[in-house]
């Protein structure tokens, strides 16, 4: 199964400056595969990360976002002390993707800093939600 995983600072707080990024995402990445799972891209701005992901068979996807998002916010913490208030949102959206939508995926995680000079996280996350035909309550959103 493909999966796309998107997760936001909480409060969408600036945290993840352009210098840290690149590390940032790598460091998912590896913890992605040190799960078993093949991770074919990383990618974000400042507030949030996606990521396109083939699970591994053995793991939910709960435990997977909880190893990602726990293991990532102690790195960031330790390589970059500024970031000593940094956590993620609760809350997050995973959504199946089809193989042969994989390279669309990956195309669009690769543009995402062009993407949110027109786009907010809020609305992309709404979009990503109504496409997917999620019902929600605004309020439980953004924690």
């Amino acid at each position: 199964m493909i999966i796309h995983i998107v997760f936001s600072t909480k409060d969408r707080r600036a945290f993840l400056e352009k210098e840290l990024r690149a590390a940032m995402h790598s460091y998912l990445a590896t913890v992605a595969r040190n799960t078993g799972c093949e991770c074919y891209r990383v990618g974000g701005v400042e507030d949030h990360v996606h990521l396109a992901i083939r699970l591994s068979r053995t793991l939910t996807i709960a435990d997977l976002v909880e190893q990602l998002r726990t293991s990532s916010s102690k790195w960031l913490k330790t390589q970059w002390p500024i970031l000593k208030d940094l956590s993620w949102q609760r809350g997050y959206g995973c959504f199946s993707i089809a193989p042969k939508d994989s390279d669309a995926l990956i195309d669009y995680i690769d543009c995402q800093p062009t993407h949110h000079q027109k786009q907010t996280f809020q609305d992309e996350f709404r979009m990503f939600l109504d496409r997917n035909g999620v019902k929600y309550d605004e309020a439980d959103l953004w924690d």
